[in-house]
């Protein structure tokens, strides 16, 4: 995953993974203005996707579509008030905070953070669960799923990738985020349901 960098064989997937039901593309400069807005820059192959190819699909990897940029799903915990995409996202492998030891009132604003820092949202998955393509921090580039119990990464260098056991794309931005969809494979299996 190179995510300063959009592939040409990455583009060519996205566009034919999106074939139908894409929102009109925002273009460079509705990017540019969002940028700056926010204090980041898109990770690739995001950046040049909701650029020229499709910003927003009725079709896309989570259960309702691909939300367009800078869109929040309806019913989303938090209401996005606090919001800020550029205070990194705070997590660098899996936490269940379901299963954390400390009470609740202790690791709020912990479980706030992922949440609200540092990522754009995907998609909603349905049960509360929604996908995050992170835009700040350490994490920058890979998608994470984070639900009501806690927060895991995508993809085949984590400890946890939802889907098969045998995951055949290995990258964990959203180049292979979406490859994983296209291909019809489920995102999760009888171990992480």
């Amino acid at each position: 995953m190179d995510a300063d960098h959009a592939r040409t064989a990455e583009l060519d997937a996205l566009r034919g993974a999106f074939t139908t039901g894409c929102d009109p593309a925002l273009g460079w400069d509705a990017v540019r203005v969002f940028e700056a807005e926010h204090g980041i820059v898109l990770p690739e192959p995001y950046r040049t996707f909701v650029a020229e190819i499709c910003d927003g699909s009725t079709q896309g990897p989570p259960e309702w579509g691909l939300l367009p940029l800078a869109s929040l799903p309806d019913g989303r915990r938090g209401g996005g008030t606090g919001r800020d995409l550029a205070k990194p996202f705070p997590l660098a492998s899996r936490w269940i905070w379901t299963d954390d030891p400390r009470p609740v009132e202790e690791i709020q604003a912990e479980i706030d953070a992922v949440s609200d820092h540092g990522s754009v949202i995907l998609g909603d998955e349905g049960c509360g669960m929604y996908w995050h393509l992170v835009v700040a921090g350490p994490s920058r580039g890979h998608i994470w799923l984070v639900f009501e119990d806690g927060a895991v990464p995508f993809g085949a260098e984590f400890d946890y990738e939802p889907g098969d056991a045998a995951f055949p794309h290995g990258d964990s931005g959203f180049a292979g985020w979406v490859k994983h969809w296209a291909a019809g494979n489920s995102w999760f299996d009888d171990d992480h349901q």
